[in-house]
């Protein structure tokens, strides 16, 4: 099924409020299970990139930290708190 299809269907679908709660539970699921999947294949030194939320650019550091739900990169711009789920390893070493 493709995103739009599957979008359509929870919003304009006729599902029950427990129905609903059990697909939100489904999603919150698999992005916890994504994000301690990128934790654990990143070290710390290893080249990272991200979109800014703040600003749309694409933006690209090292890791420096690694907790339970974010990652601390350092980049040309400062330090930045950003959720694993939202990083993306880059094998290019130049950056660094």
């Amino acid at each position: 099924m493709d995103i739009e299809k599957l979008n359509s269907a929870i919003m304009f679908g006729s599902f029950t409020n427990s129905e609903l709660s059990s697909i939100i539970d489904a999603v919150k699921y698999a992005k916890s299970r994504l994000q301690k999947t990128t934790i654990r294949s990143l070290m710390v030194g290893d080249n990272v990139n991200f979109t800014s939320n703040k600003t749309g650019q694409n933006i690209t550091g090292f890791v420096t930290k690694i907790a339970i739900k974010y990652v601390t990169v350092k980049t040309m711009q400062g330090l930045w708190r950003v959720p694993a789920n939202m990083l993306t390893l880059v094998e290019d070493k130049e950056y660094a």
